[in-house]
């Protein structure tokens, strides 16, 4: 029963890319790993460094494994666009848009569709639909890069929302449009947490709309992706089973179980709980979020008490991994927290595979982190999925 495991540290690069400076000029001294490390003196990774950490960003002594590096084949350095990007898309590159300027077209693409479309103040580019969901600007991102759809689940279902999300992400070409609610809140609520933060930006501020918790749902809809086309939906129409916990229980699509944990130490045991439970051909998305949140926040010490705390449990787990089955350690871009900003760095990521049947090689830097979702669907034997040159031959005997 073989099972591969996709273990996510979310925002770990170790390095900036060549082409930062088209996107972002202050990522261009970004390097994630090696500022944390030169920030505290409690940073103990043996692990993840025996692993070919040390060989790629120190020069040291290649691993008995296998290792290597990827760029960043989508625009810019994003969490939800990574993850496809790893599952097999390479998304389009995307525009920014506040819904100052948009709003018109999308009202009219609505009310074409049969929705009522009302606007809640006359001075305000915010869309109320069928008076259960507000349309905004996404206060949280970077300005103009995400629409936001906020629901009241009592008045709106969220499959109900998901279509009103479709139809919003084929009207716009943000990065993402991302469609989301919860039971537990009122759309008297929403509303009144619009607010400007901006000068022209103008949409729901999502922390103070009591959505998120009990019966929170959320729909991630990435610009260009063919969600189709990517490892997890083909998994799924073959009949493997794919558990997503942790983050990517929210950006990746899927059929299988998902448990979108955030702490980090139970993101772990979750993960190792699942692993040993399986009794089936299995693949488990693995996403520890926690990392990300340290780079936002600026802390360089939580982040390394973080990889610490991964790093334990990657020694105490890999000896449990059955013969067959293989680990792929990576990250999705990077989040240096002392370069001052909180934004994400766009980043090299490191990609480092192992288990017992794994070869000690060096697979280079990819041109892109699809690789991965194009060998885990060759690992067990799937279609290819739409983007992505699979590396398995070079790292399985």
């Amino acid at each position: 029963m073989a099972k591969a495991i996709l273990l996510v540290i979310d925002s770990f690069g170790i390095g900036a890319m060549e082409d930062c400076g088209e996107f972002s000029p202050s990522d261009c001294r970004a390097n994630t790993y090696k500022h944390i490390r030169e920030s505290v003196d409690f940073l103990k990774i043996p692990t993840l460094y025996r692993l070919g950490l040390g060989a790629l960003v120190d020069g040291k002594e290649a691993p008995a494994n296998a290792y290597g590096c990827s760029a960043l084949a989508h625009h810019g350095a994003d969490t939800y666009l990574g993850h496809q990007e790893i599952a097999g898309s390479c998304p389009k590159r995307s525009n920014k848009r506040l819904m100052k300027d948009i709003h018109p077209d999308l009202a009219q693409a609505l009310t074409e569709a049969g929705y009522q479309v009302e606007y809640p103040w006359k001075d305000r580019p915010v869309l109320l639909v069928n008076g259960a969901c507000v349309i905004g600007d996404n206060l949280e991102s970077s300005l103009g890069n995400i629409i936001n759809l906020t629901a009241d689940f009592n008045k709106m279902p969220f499959q109900e929302l998901k279509e009103v999300g479709k139809i919003v992400r084929q009207n716009v070409d943000t990065s993402r449009v991302i469609a989301f609610g919860g039971p537990y809140t009122t759309i008297e609520h929403i509303l009144s947490v619009v607010h400007e933060k901006k000068p022209g930006q103008w949409g729901v501020d999502a922390p103070k709309a009591k959505v998120y918790g009990k019966g929170y749902e959320v729909y991630h809809m990435g610009y260009g992706v063919n969600i189709d086309g990517q490892f997890p939906m083909i998994a799924a129409r073959h009949g493997l089973k794919v558990h997503r916990i942790g983050k990517t229980a929210d950006v990746l699509h899927g059929e299988g179980p998902a448990d979108p944990i955030v702490d980090t130490k139970e993101v772990l045991k979750v993960l190792e709980t699942s692993y040993l439970e399986e009794k089936e051909h299995a693949a488990f998305l693995v996403n520890v979020q926690e990392t990300d949140l340290a780079g936002h926040a600026e802390d360089a010490a939580w982040y390394a008490r973080l990889l610490n705390t991964t790093d334990q449990w990657l020694a105490e787990f890999l000896p449990k991994m059955a013969e067959e089955d293989l680990m792929i350690i990576m990250a999705d871009h990077g989040n240096d927290p002392t370069i001052g900003h909180s934004n994400h760095t766009r980043e090299y990521v490191p990609i480092l595979a192992a288990g017992k049947r794994v070869k000690a090689v060096n697979i280079g830097r990819r041109n892109s982190m699809a690789d991965v979702g194009a060998t885990l669907s060759e690992f067990f034997d799937l279609p290819a999925p739409e983007e992505g040159e699979s590396f398995f031959e070079m790292i399985i005997d």
